[in-house]
């Protein structure tokens, strides 16, 4: 059964976040790759939930390094665009398949990315959410954090309690993600995301982080005050969250919540 996300006004509840740190966003994903690779070994038929974006990527890579049979391992994708064709390379699904199922070996049956391109899309997130029940849930939720703060694309002011829904994209959002698309107007304006209380449902959150640019968001989702204006904050009400950092992004959280 998924757990929901406390409400926007209730008493904080999470344990303290185990932060590492590397010297850099390869290190970091090497120590990132630990914590799944611990997960899985405990359990082959684990439940990993799967961001985009450049934050996981050395992630994926060492996992794709190890020795590690993922074949019964089973994955949700945290989002994906609309608007765009199948086979687009910044798809969620292709750069899902390209940099996770293939590379890990996983079981493409198991690995499941928010359908875009039907017209019901309420029905097709109430179906995400409920098949993720079905799964057992998410054993590790692995998270980028945006520099407004949004974990998936769920950006400030959506709800604590939000489930799976299509959201407009924030045009720094927009901005952001630029570096993907050969122009910024190819950005799309929309996406199909899940929500923080789906987020909020897994047994472990795994924010990663590298850069400078995200100093800033890393020390307000762990430090900042905890409201629906900076989606991130949520995970201090997590009671399992491991946050793994390079150098730069740590810069603002002081030496001793560096391991």
């Amino acid at each position: 059964m998924t757990r929901g996300a406390p409400e926007a006004g209730a008493a904080g509840a999470g344990g303290s976040p185990r932060i590492l740190v590397g010297a850099d966003a390869q290190h970091a994903g090497r120590l990132a790759a630990g914590v799944v690779l611990s997960t899985v070994r405990a359990n082959p038929a684990a439940v990993l939930g799967l961001a985009t974006g450049s934050s996981p990527l050395p992630l994926y890579a060492a996992l794709a390094d190890a020795a590690m049979d993922f074949s019964r391992v089973s994955g949700f994708a945290l989002d994906e665009y609309l608007g765009l064709p199948d086979g687009h390379p910044q798809s969620y699904a292709e750069v899902i398949r390209t940099a996770v199922t293939e590379p890990l070996g996983l079981d493409p049956r198991r690995v499941h990315v928010p359908d875009p391109h039907g017209t019901d899309h309420a029905g097709h997130a109430a179906e995400y959410d409920a098949a993720i029940d079905a799964a057992g849930g998410v054993d590790v939720q692995i998270l980028g954090v945006g520099s407004n703060g949004h974990i998936g694309f769920n950006e400030p002011g959506s709800a604590f309690d939000s489930r799976t829904r299509v959201v407009a994209l924030a045009e720094r959002t927009r901005q952001d993600n630029a570096r993907f698309f050969d122009t910024p107007d190819q950005v799309p304006r929309e996406c199909l995301t899940q929500g923080i209380a789906t987020i909020f449902g897994a047994r472990h959150l795994l924010l990663i982080a590298h850069g400078a640019q995200k100093a800033e968001p890393v020390r307000r989702a762990l430090h900042g005050p905890v409201t629906e204006d900076f989606p991130a904050s949520i995970i201090q009400r997590h009671p399992r969250v491991t946050v793994v950092l390079d150098e730069a992004a740590a810069t603002l959280l002081g030496r001793a919540s560096a391991e």
